[in-house]
Order: C-alpha cells, then structure tokens, then sequence
C-alpha cells in the first residue's frame, strides 16, 4: 500500500463540542508513544482511549532485561502523571477481541464495547513458541509476567536442588542473548542453543558471528550452534531434564527459555465481525508473514483505521524493534492532526545490551547494495571484528557491523547514507588507529533514531528550547535528554548526544563542565594541583575545602590515588584504606572465586635459580596455581585472604617485593635478552628494563602503567604496545610514548631518538610525571595523549623542549618519590594493626573461609571447585544470618587483573 493516497489526510483539529473518538487498541511501548504525541501536540477536541490487556501502565521493553534480573525495577514509560489528563484514558485488564469496522466499534473479553472514530491498532507481537514435543515446559521472554516467572523459577529451582541451575536459552539472537545474560546474572549455568551456525545471525556477517561466539563463550557461556533442538525433555514429575538436538545430543537443562523471535498478533484483521455478530469478508491485505499492510501514512486499507509497532508491516517486513515504532506513532499523531508525514522505512540498527560484550550493526550490513565495497578489520584471538560498508567511491557510508569494539558506531550511525569525513578505514579503531576521527553531524542528521531527533533539533535546543521559560538554553545532559527526548530509550545515543552539547557549549563560549564527580567540580587535573599546591594529605581535608557529601565511589578511589602520587606513604594509612577499592586495600588482586593472587616483582624479567626455588616452595606450600604473565612474571593464583601476610612473610624474607599489580602503578617493564646474550643486541636491554623498573616502581598513576625495552630493532619486547616503550640503536636509545594494548590497542608515537641513558631517564621522569598531573581518572597514556591540544607535538614540547617551564619541578617530583619508595608489604608485615586486615572475617578472626575450595585440573594444577562439584562434596551453601560471620572485605569497585 506504499504510496496510496490517504483517504483522512488533513483531517484537521477536532470539535471541541463533539470531541472525536480515539481508540487504540494495545497498551504497548508503541501505544504509549502515540498517546504522548497526541498529548504534546494538544487533545483539545479529542478523546483517547487507551486499551491494554496488561495490568501495568506502559512500560519499557527494550530494557526488559532489567526486570529479569530486578523484579522491583520500574519499568513505566514517560510521566504517569499523563493519564490525569480528562481526554486521555488508561483501561487495563480491557483486551480487544474483534473490530466492526462497519459499526466503528471494538470489543474486549470483559464483555465492553468502545465506539470509535478513530481506530489505532497497536496490539505488538507474541513471542514464537517451539513446535516441539515439550514445548509446554518452557519459558518465554516477552513481558514482564514472563520475566518474573523465570527469575522465580532460577531462586526456586536452585532452593529445590540444592545447587546451581543450568538455563538453557534456544535462541541466539538480541533477545536470546539478554536472556541467557540474566539467568547468569541470576546465578545460572548459562547455556545458547541456536539454529544457525553463528550468534545473531540476522544482525552479524559469519565473521562477526565468530567474534561474538568467542566474547560469549569467554565470559563462561556454553553455546551449541548450528543444530536445532527436537524435544524438551523431562522427569516423571515434569520437571526439565534436558533438550533433545536433532543430531542426537542431549544438552542438560534444568530450565529452558524459548527467545526465537516473534509474531506480529494481527488476530484482529484476520476476519473482522460485522454487525450482526458473522464472519465477514477479509477486509485487511495482510503480510505473507503475517501482521496488516499498511501505507507511508500508516494507514490501513479500511478507512479510520491505523496500524502501528509490530503489527504493522511496511515493505513486506514486520520488525520488533522500538524506533520504527515510535516513528509510525508520531506519523499517525501527526496525520490526526492535519499533518502528511510519511514513514521512510525501518531503520534496523541494533545494538547488544550485554555487560562486557560490545556489538553493534546499522545500515546494508550485508553489503547487499550493488557494488558495494567492505571494508573490515578481524582479529578473531580477541573476538574483535569491525565492517564498514560503503559505496563503490568508498566515499557514502552504507552501513556496519561492530564486534568487541563498537566506539565507533555512535559517531558512524547518524552518517549513513552520507560522505565520510575520512577514508573508511580511518573509523576501524581495533586496527590500532587510536579512535575514529572527529565528525561533524549535519543538522539533520538523525542523532537518536528511537524518537527521530536530529542533530539540529539537538543544536537549536541547546541554545534556546522552545518549549522553556524565555527560550532558556539548555546546558544540562538530563534536561537536554529531557526536552528532545533523545537517548531516553534505548541509550546507545548518549555519548554522541553528551559529546554534542559539549561542542555547542564550547562554541557559545560557555563553559563545559569537567567535575571529577557530584561530590566535587574540579576535574581531576584541577584536584591534583590544588592538592600538590596546598599539600593537603587526607581525604576530610580535600573535602572540606573541595567537596560535598561523603564522597563516592568515583572521588575515594580518585583522591586515594592523588595522595598516593604525591607521596610514598603507606597507602592504606590515616583512613586511606576505606578510600581504597578491593584490590588495594588487600594489596592483591582478587579473583572470581574470592581468593587473591600474589604477584612478587620480577624485575626485566630476570630472576635467579635460586629465587625461582622460593616462589616454588611457597606455591607448593600453598598449593597455589602459578602462571607465567606476559609481563614476565611469576603469578600465584588461589591464595586466602588470612595467607596472604605468610605467604609474603615468606617472599620478603627471600628478597621478593611487591609487583603490585593490583594498583593503579607501575606493573612491569618486559625486556628481550639484549646484547648480553643475542647476536643481534646493540645495548643491553635488561640492565636498563631492571634500572626502570626500580626507578618506578610503587609509582601510582592515573591508571596502570607498563614498559618495554627492546635491544634492538627486532622488538622482542613488544615495547612500541607500552605506555613507555624503550628500543635500542647502535647510537643509543629511541623513545616511544603512549601505546597500549587491550581492547582498543595503540602503537606508541617516537617521542625522541638516539638518547643516551642520562637524557632517556631524564625524558621518561618528565613524560610520567607531566602525564600523572593532567590525565584524567582511569585514563591510559594512549587516550590521555590523543586528547592533548597537539597530541605528540605538545608531548615533545613540554618533554623534550621544556617549552612550559616546568621540567625541573617535573624531576623533582620524580626524585621524590624514588628516594622515599617503601615496599607496601615489607611495611604492612611490620606492623600487627596492619595485619589485622588480612583475615576473613572481622567477627572470627581465627576463622577459614570453607567456602573456598579447588580441585585439581587436568593440567597438573589447582582450580576453583564449579558449583555442582562443591555440592558433590557436600558443601553446603552459606545462608545469611546473625550468627554467620562477617566478611572483612567485599568486592568494592571493578577488579582488574594483570594482563
């Protein structure tokens, strides 16, 4: 019906003496965004009339998988406040079961009856059952009811069993992945059934279906691919067993949630009853897949009726996702009201709502556009994968697919089907690149396409809302996302939306704000000067001249690690502990199972026989699993909180010291033999990894820092992928600055070349400490360096021509800190009040914690026991109470293991 001229166009505003009649019929997130549009454009001689079958105002089913995982999450959509209002009327529990079109009257299974004179058809989808034997047993993920039952039947079934639950999700989709995240999250064995050989196969390329299944698999999901299932199995007493495949395997499950898709529920355009109560004729084109034919308008072929959201199908497609859904609602609205918008089509961008998993497609992702060109970057070890489509110039952006790595999709998706500012592979940040260059949005660019804000609406916003007292500007994020509604659905938005408002403020010559956090508006740069000027040592003295409140968890940790780099005091002192996250106030870094590792420095990678027989006796001692590092160290994994001070009573008495990789500080200085040992060395490469890495050791930073040193151009030691990377020459040393690995890895820049080891340290003390003083807080020296005003440029500037005048005070500071380097835990095993940390639990300090166990795997070595082998044991789940001993510490902010 594409094109069809409207038969209700400029319908005009309604009679306020005979207001018409609107009935929608669903009470979804499509029927919620018709009547607020209705509502912002005013219902002065309308009346709507909202019918749901749930018993929940609208709510929001893009972040359903909040529900799952919270079953107190409010979930509303908009203001409530708006069903006040006389001509807009709310009626759940009322579902509608047939339309007479000829009447222009809708029926619910209450018995009720609704006239109308306008009728918008909003009624979603189902979720696709499984026509299989056993189909009855399972779960699936459409609304909240849904939700709620699975996250009571985890909590029961886990009671019931006395051990962890096994869900299995059949579906590898956006849905089905959201699922299985929060069954995880519930305490489950999460377990991907899917049907096509990779993960969102709709969405995602075979390569970035790849990547994905290894970022999926990584974070301890069990996925079979390729394979559909044939039967869900179960006991005598009807409880799940497993699901039969069609090959023959069996895959155990002790819940199974079905998440395979949807169909449209156009029920009520199937055969519309006449008057007289008879089936009529079938008055609706419906879609060969099901869901009611509309045209641009939204309209239906019968007159006064729409359809929106789900039900709708446009160009021989019906599609669950929220923004063309919003887009239909606002056209209808608009039509009603004599307007002649039109619907352009889906928008089929999608976005992965999975902690730690980073996916993203827009655009022809598939490249089915002729003569399309693509442009791709793999590295499947990582499971990282980034496409970009273009047209045959390279020139138009057609579309992409983003795995591992999406940075680049919030700036990239407003783009489509427009000139790119820089050659296509300048945007593949995971290539090394460093990020994608800076883009200009046109004003009507679409910023946030879930409620089709352009970046001009954006933009005239900022400097004046229309819709605010005297055309106030607009200043603030939230008041921002307030008045345009942008980036309050689905969200993926909101950095390019916040990036926006920073760039117009900045232009208007207002001032962006950099504050460190609520508690206080200095940014971090700002507090670290103000605290070096003043030399304020404790966290109550910073926040009575600079702060408000307690404090939180973005300024304890921040200001933790600004007095920590102003001087070498135990870092746990004076009430510095409780600023701490858990890494540092337990001077190890802790694991998935509670226990911690112990990483004794190694300094250049060099350690002697006799050393290597002390860390193998303590470890044998303990029985700790070892593992080499790729930063050529020794680590000891599996150790008890109460172990930890024998452990380093041990180390320290054999010469060890701490290798502190659970600090924002200096981890390791990786090194190549040199000229010591290999034919090829020009300089000796371990003799100066050694002397740095004692010369920064302990040396807290913005965030963790890592060296290289290489004795010549073959690069064993990967220096050029460091913070600091040192690379040897037959007329001395080249400098490199600002590399890392990781998942957005960077090659360091040449700072300086052909140095001798006076100028070389002289030039690394001024490079950390320059860095330490102005990055912001958790920011690499890759990023820090990039956001400079000249990148390298102003780097060698200030490093190497001392164009600020501060390179004197930069040594200086630096000459402190080595001469008053203390050992965190020579120092903590000196003092018993210190030591009184390290035990489980505060209330029983003699106490073990039993329920840590391991067992051996199969390479020799100990493990943490999996769940269902601590309840073979019969190790019985600890329950909360008032005799139960108290924890001494709990995981505070995010943990991060040495690499």
């Amino acid at each position: 019906m594409t094109g069809q001229t409207s038969s209700h166009q400029n319908l005009g505003a309604a009679s306020a003496a005979s207001p018409r009649r609107i009935v929608v019929a669903g009470g979804g997130p499509a029927a919620h965004r018709f009547a607020d549009a209705m509502h912002a454009r005013g219902l002065d001689g309308w009346q709507v009339t909202v019918l749901t079958e749930e018993a929940h105002l609208p709510y929001d089913r893009v972040a359903l998988s909040k529900a799952l995982t919270d079953a107190d999450v409010d979930l509303t959509l908009g203001d409530a406040s708006m069903w006040d209002h006389e001509a807009l009327t709310l009626k759940t529990g009322e579902r509608v079961i047939s339309i007479d079109p000829a009447g222009k009257t809708v029926a619910t299974a209450a018995g009720s009856v609704y006239p109308y004179d306008e009728l918008v058809v909003a009624t979603g989808s189902d979720a696709a059952r499984l026509p299989i034997p056993g189909a009855e047993l399972t779960h699936v993920y459409r609304k909240l009811e849904d939700v709620w039952s699975i996250n009571k039947a985890i909590a029961d079934l886990t009671e019931k069993l006395g051990r962890q639950v096994t869900a299995v999700t059949i579906g590898g989709g956006l849905l089905g992945l959201e699922s299985a995240a929060g069954t995880e999250q519930l305490g489950a064995v999460p377990v991907v059934i899917n049907g096509s050989p990779w993960l969102m196969n709709t969405q995602l390329d075979e390569g970035a279906g790849q990547a994905l299944g290894r970022l999926i698999e990584a974070k301890g999901f069990t996925v079979h691919g390729g394979v559909f299932p044939t039967e869900v199995l179960s006991d005598d007493d009807g409880q799940v067993t497993g699901v039969l495949m069609a090959d023959g395997r069996i895959v155990e499950a002790d819940i199974v949630i079905v998440a395979i898709g949807v169909k449209p529920r156009d029920e009520l355009f199937r055969a519309a009853d006449g008057p007289d109560g008879q089936k009529g004729e079938q008055l609706f084109e419906l879609g060969p897949r099901g869901g009611v034919v509309i045209s641009d308008g939204c309209e239906t072929e019968v007159p006064g009726i729409w359809a929106i959201g789900e039900v709708a199908n446009f160009g021989g497609m019906c599609l669950g996702l929220v923004a063309p859904a919003n887009t239909m609602a606002e056209i209808v609205a608009d039509r009603l009201h004599g307007g002649e918008a039109t619907f352009p089509g889906f928008d089929t961008a999608t976005k992965l709502k999975l902690s730690g998993v980073d996916v993203a497609s827009f655009g022809d992702a598939f490249a089915r556009t002729e003569h399309a060109l693509e442009i791709v970057y793999a590295d499947p070890a990582r499971g990282v994968y980034q496409k970009i489509v273009t047209t045959d110039d390279a020139k138009t952006l057609l579309g992409g697919i983003f795995v591992g790595d999406a940075a680049p999709y919030t700036s990239l998706r407003p783009m489509l089907g427009r000139e790119l500012a820089a050659e296509p592979g300048a945007y593949l940040t995971a290539a090394g690149g460093g990020e994608a260059p800076e883009t200009e949005l046109p004003d009507d660019a679409t910023l946030c396409s879930c409620n089709n804000v352009t970046a001009g609406t954006i933009r005239d916003t900022i400097n004046g809302c229309g819709a605010c007292e005297g055309n106030a500007p607009v200043q603030e994020l939230g008041e921002l996302k307030g008045c345009t509604r942008a980036g309050t659905q689905c969200g993926s938005c909101v950095p390019m939306l916040k990036k926006l408002l920073e760039t117009e403020l900045t232009k208007s010559g207002v001032e962006v704000s950099k504050a460190l956090c609520e508690h206080i508006e200095l940014s971090r740069q700002e507090l670290f000067d103000a605290i070096r000027v003043l030399e304020l040592t404790s966290f109550e003295e910073i926040m009575a001249k600079y702060g408000t409140g307690a404090g939180c968890d973005i300024c304890k940790p921040t200001i933790a690690n600004i007095l920590a780099s102003q001087n070498s005091a135990y870092v746990l002192d004076a009430g510095r502990g409780t600023l701490q996250d858990t890494n540092d106030r337990a001077l190890a870094n802790m694991q998935k199972d509670g226990t911690y590792s112990v990483v004794p420095r190694i300094a250049g990678g060099e350690i002697t026989p006799q050393k290597l027989g002390v860390i193998a006796a303590v470890a044998e001692q303990y029985g700790l699993y070892t593992k080499i590092t790729g930063g050529q160290r020794i680590d000891m994994f599996g150790a008890r909180l109460e172990q930890l001070p024998e452990i380093w009573k041990l180390l320290v008495d054999a010469g060890f010291e701490s290798g502190q990789a659970y600090g924002k500080s200096l981890r390791t200085v990786k090194s190549c033999v040199g000229s010591t040992w290999c034919r090829f060395g020009v300089q000796d490469s371990v003799a100066m990894a050694i002397h740095l890495e004692l010369r920064y050791r302990g040396l807290r930073s913005p965030h963790k820092l890592k060296m290289g040193v290489s004795g010549c151009a073959r690069e064993c030691a990967e220096a050029r992928g460091k913070d600091v990377g040192v690379i040897a020459t037959a007329d001395g040393w080249n400098l490199y600055v600002g590399g890392n690995g990781g998942a957005t890895p960077a090659h360091a820049q040449l700072l300086a070349k052909d140095l001798d080891d006076e100028t070389l340290i002289r030039y690394i003390d001024r490079y950390f400490m320059y860095y330490i003083r102005t990055a912001d807080r958790l920011q690499r020296t890759a990023r820090w360096q990039e956001e400079l005003d000249g990148g390298i440029k102003h780097v060698e500037d200030v490093v190497v021509k001392d164009t600020l005048g501060i390179a004197e005070d930069l040594e200086a500071a630096m000459a402190k800190h080595v001469d008053t380097y203390v050992d965190e835990w020579a120092d903590t095993l000196k003092d018993p009040e210190r030591l009184r940390r390290f035990r489980s639990f505060v209330n029983a300090p003699d106490q073990k914690d039993d329920s840590i166990t391991f067992v051996p795997d199969e390479r020799g070595q100990m493990r943490p026991a999996t769940a269902e082998e601590k309840a073979a044991a019969g190790q019985q789940p600890v329950l909360i109470g008032a005799s139960i001993p108290v924890r001494a510490t709990t995981p505070g902010l995010p943990v991060e293991n040495e690499v």
